[in-house]
Order: structure tokens, then sequence, then C-alpha cells
């Protein structure tokens, strides 16, 4: 039999709202009742491909869209469909183990305590510099690591040499892109990233809970047999569900897992932080295969430094990861999102570089949150002894009972705060969040528009003055006069600085803005989070409001209103502490970075100042 043809599905989809896409995240503005044509439904995280009538392909949100019933389009002939499957999985054989090489991270360096300097007046030479407090650094750069214990956090209730650690530095051996910003598409890799390797584990897992079909908004139900859902939006659109927080409020089961004291520190509730730092790298990434080479991977080393010990991990291994934490922290703890997946390129240098240093900031933060590293699951992750280890810690994370606001009952808090009070903090804290995550995307946009000017145009206009100098030289040269040797010298002198300057200004937002950007791009993802850990604690307040009403009504007792109010009080506490994690990481990454860029800046100018006297 000849095929001509191939029989192919086009789904059609309809446009419930107006969305304006994000610039550099790949996605595709579209306008309420506009049609587009669905190209890819299993992109995951509450996204599709899709294309509009202009032929422009990109993300839409699931939520913004209603899909039509699939309209096949048979162009002649009585063609049988294709089993596309088979492009899937019939790759080119990449070589079995081949290495990419990819510089090693800095030696880590002591982490400074941020908001104190060690350095007398009579060593520092800063004078009244803003940011010499965040240099104590004695090699001259700046530590990357947070300190075991963040400024404003002491308690008491641990060591008095909680500032000391060991922990790795965060490695910036990637000096990011050649141009900004970075592709921010979906990975479609098939059975690669869709299920776990046979090597690694069963094909598929229950995960603890059920997973029905779209629920509210197409999101996928994660409540396990809790039944009430709440979206999560942590990577914009992603599905997830959790119970109520009357599920934790009128609960009868006793308390399961590990405690989490909360303390009062000087800044109000503070979580407990650990005397030893935890913290890892993420490097060595190799490229891997199955299914005799059609299945190609990338596998990174993660090394912790409680034993400085390596374990292997793929991107699906880290999403994993994230797809628990979420599960059981999510309502008390905001879980950023993992740096987004590729559609093409994914064994491409520039990429796995990337994603590298990515995975590597999305680590380090966590390991910095006291209650994510002390976690079982999260320590699971950086220490498995062996294969057998991996399966066994893994099935047991999936079946944690205590998860979505029943987190709230393994919280130990010091003390119990006014609810009245809190619902103040909390909406100050809410109007702070939304004010910063308008200031980071601003940021991020200005960052975009510099990048490509500083790659782009900018460069171009430095070497067209250079020419300009240089070709009057010329002609100054071809009058003869012997009088004018220095100024033409000079001439030609300022147009090769010039072109020179050029280079500078296009390799320039490598050594400073980059990493600016990646910071406020965490922030970005970290932002999103809050409203809805917040709204987790709104809601708790307004049932313990509706409780004199259940009383009355015979609904609960009124052991139980008082039972309602102190747990109320409890997640007050935690919410508490977590805005004061916040506040202190979000100092010191600031100041960081902040001091790290104006450095670069400062260098760059030396430098021009330096070609000048050259020429």
């Amino acid at each position: 039999m000849c095929f001509t043809y191939a029989c192919l599905v086009s789904t059609q989809a309809q446009v419930l709202y107006d969305f304006t896409a994000e610039p550099g995240n790949n996605e595709l503005s579209v306008r309420e009742g506009e049609t587009i044509t669905i190209t890819n439904q299993t992109i995951g995280g509450g996204w599709i491909e899709a294309k509009n009538s202009r032929g422009e392909v990109g993300l839409v949100p699931e939520d913004y869209i209603e899909i039509n019933q699939a309209q096949p389009f048979i162009s002649g002939g009585n063609a049988a469909p294709l089993d596309l499957s088979f492009f899937d999985s019939h790759m080119p054989t990449p070589a079995s183990t081949a290495q990419v090489d990819v510089a090693q991270p800095e030696t880590p360096v002591t982490p400074v305590t941020p908001g104190f300097s060690s350095t007398s007046p009579d060593e520092t030479s800063n004078g009244n510099d803003p940011w010499a407090v965040f240099d104590n650094n004695a090699s001259g750069g700046f530590s990357n690591n947070w300190a075991a214990q963040p400024e404003g956090t002491e308690t008491g209730k641990t060591s008095s040499n909680a500032w000391h650690s060991g922990g790795h530095g965060h490695p910036q051996a990637y000096q990011g892109p050649d141009i900004y910003p970075y592709p921010c598409l979906i990975d479609l890799s098939g059975a690669e990233d869709d299920e776990w390797d046979e090597e690694w584990d069963d094909v598929k897992s229950s995960g603890g809970y059920a997973e029905s079909e779209a629920g509210e908004g197409g999101a996928i139900n994660r409540g396990g047999a809790h039944g009430s859902s709440m979206k999560i939006a942590l990577n914009k659109f992603p599905g997830f569900s959790k119970s109520g927080p009357e599920l934790y409020l009128l609960s009868k089961q006793p308390a399961k897992g590990t405690k989490l004291p909360v303390y009062t520190g000087e800044v109000g509730p503070v979580w407990a932080y650990p005397d030893y730092q935890l913290d890892c790298v993420v490097a060595d990434p190799k490229k891997g295969s199955k299914m005799y080479g059609l299945k190609s991977y990338i596998e990174y080393q993660v090394i912790p430094t409680t034993t400085n010990k390596p374990v292997n991990h793929r991107y699906k291994h880290f999403d994993w990861l994230y797809e628990r934490l979420l599960e059981k922290f999510g309502s008390a703890i905001p879980i950023p999102s993992l740096p987004d997946k590729q559609v093409t390129g994914r064994f491409e240098e520039e990429f796995i570089k990337m994603r590298m240093e990515r995975l590597q900031g999305w680590m380090s933060r966590m390991c910095r949150h006291p209650v994510i590293s002390s976690s079982e699951v999260f320590q699971l992750f950086l220490s498995y002894k062996d294969e057998k280890d991996w399966k066994m810690g893994k099935r047991k994370a999936e079946k944690d009972e205590t998860v979505g606001v029943m987190v709230f009952s393994t919280i130990e808090p010091e003390g119990l705060p006014d609810l009245d009070m809190i619902e103040q903090k909390c909406e100050q804290f809410n109007r702070f969040t939304r004010a910063m995550d308008d200031g980071v995307k601003d940021l991020l946009t200005i960052g975009n528009e510099h990048w490509k000017r500083c790659t782009g145009p900018l460069p171009k206009e430095y070497q067209r003055i250079g020419k300009a100098f240089q070709n009057l030289s010329s002609v100054f040269i071809s009058s003869g006069y012997e009088g004018e040797a220095a100024l033409t010298d000079a001439l030609t002198a300022a147009g090769k600085t010039y072109e020179e300057i050029a280079q500078m200004v296009a390799e320039q937002p490598k050594k400073d803005l980059h990493f600016l950007m990646e910071t406020n791009n965490e922030y970005k993802g970290l932002l999103g989070c809050f409203p809805d850990t917040i709204g987790v604690h709104k809601a708790a307040i307004e049932k313990v409001k509706e409780a004199d009403k259940l009383v009355a009504a015979g609904k609960i007792t009124p052991s139980d209103k008082i039972t309602m109010s102190k747990r109320a009080s409890i997640m007050s506490y935690s919410l508490q502490a977590e805005m004061n994690h916040f506040h202190s990481n979000r100092i010191y990454d600031y100041n960081r970075v902040m001091q790290q860029y104006l450095e670069q800046q400062v260098k760059f100018y030396e430098m021009v100042k330096c070609l000048n006297k050259q020429y």
C-alpha cells in the first residue's frame, strides 16, 4: 500500500479571556473570542502550545481556552494514520557516555554574616560604601552562602557559633548566554520526561494521592481522600490541589511526623535554624541513553556538604522532588517552581550550562530553608545510598499522609499571636509582595531590553564612531601637511578605542547583568507563590470567624471552636516565620547581587580608562 498523505488531527480551541504574553517566555498573546489551533496538549503545568491564525506558535494557559471537538483533516487519498510515536522514539543515537565540558564550581568560601561586619574601620577602605558590610570575604569577593541563622533570627535556642558554616559556595562558573532572554520553552522529550527509567523505579507510581481528570480551571486534583481542592499558582497555572484549612482546624487525628519548632526571635516568629548550614553543588552534567540509544538524557551530580558524596539525578528527579515538597509544604511554605523545560536544543552545551546553573540556584534556595533542608524527602534526594534505598525512600515519601494543611499539625510554636494583629501584618506583607513582584518584573523587562541593546545595536554604534574617527584621520593624512601627525595619531587611536569598547559592551551583560537578572528571575517565581500561601491563612481566619455561627447551628462544639482558634494561631505563627525568612533572604540576596553588579560596572569603566591610556 502506498501512502501519499498523512491523516492528522487538528484540535481547535476558543479563547475565553485575553492573555498577554510576557517577553522572553515563549508565550502567545491571544484575545477573547479568537480561534486557535492546539499544537501540543502534553506540555503540563497548566499550559498548552497553540498556533494562531497568523501562524505564530507559543504557550497559552489552559484556563484561558475552551477546546472544541477535534476535527480530522485528510489531505486526499485513502491515507492511513501514521503512528507518530515512532518519531518520538527514534532520535539520533548519541555517544553513550559523552561528557559535556563545563567549568567546575569555584572553591567554596566561608559564608559571611548578612548585616554585620567584622572588619574594623581601620581595615576597611570602603568609607561609607553601603555594600561594604556584605563584603567581608578575604578573597575580595563575596560569599554566596546563606548563614545558618539569618539576621534577626537569634533566639538563644541554638549554638552560639550558629553563623559558622562549611557549606559550598554557589558556583557561578557559567557566565550567561550570548543574548538575553533565555529560551523558556517546554521539554517535549517523549518518554524521557514522562516516565521513570526502568533502571530507577517502576514505570508509574501513585504518589500517595489520586490523580483525576482536570478539575476546576484545568487543575489536576491531588487531594487524595480529602477531596476539596485549591490551585496553587507556582508555575503560573500548575495543577496542585490540597484540602481546605478546615481539615486541619477540625482534625481529630493525632499529629504525625517530625515536629517543626517556631521560636520568638528579634524580628518575631522564626523557624529553628540549624547550627550547620546545608548546601550542595550541582555539577558534572553527562549525557546518557537508554533503549539502545534511542532515548537520551542529561544526568547531573549533586554533592551535599553533609557527605561530600555525589549522587546522580536527571531533571525528572528534580521535578519529582519539587512535586513532593509542594505537596507536603506548599500550604505553609512557598515552593518556587523549577527552571523551565525546553522544546529543542536540550543537549546543546549552552542550554545544559544554563539549566545546571538554575538547578543550582533552586537547590541552594531549598538548602537555605531550615524546614525544607531538614525534611526527610530532601535528605533522601541528597544522600540516598543505592537504588534500593532510593526506591524505598521514594515510596515512603509518596505515601506520606502529613501533607497539605496537615503539615501545620507538626508545628510547635513558642507562643501564639493575636489573630487581629496578624491579619494586619498579613495584609501589609501581601501588599509588599505584590509591589515587589511588579518591581521585579519591571527590572526584568528593562534588563532584557538593555541586554539586547548591548549585544546588538549599541556595539555597532561604537564601531561606526570608531570607523568615522579613523576615516577622518586618513583624510587629514592625505593633506600632506607636516604639522598634524599628533592629531591624526590621536584620531586613529580614538577610533581603535571605540572599536575595543564595542567588543567590551557586547560582553559586559554576561559579567554584571546576568547575575542580577537571574536573582530577579528566582524572586519572580518565589513571589508568585505567596498569594496562595497567604490565601490558606486567610481562609483559616474566615473559618474561625464563622465558629460562633457553627456552634449556634450545632455543627461544632464550643471545644471545637477553641481548638480552631488555637490552630489558626499556629498557622499565623508559621506564616510570620516564613515572612521573616523571606525578608532576611531578600536583604541578603539583593545586597550581594547589587554589590557584584556595581563592582563589575566599575571594572568596565576602569578598563575603558586603561584603553584610553593604551592608545
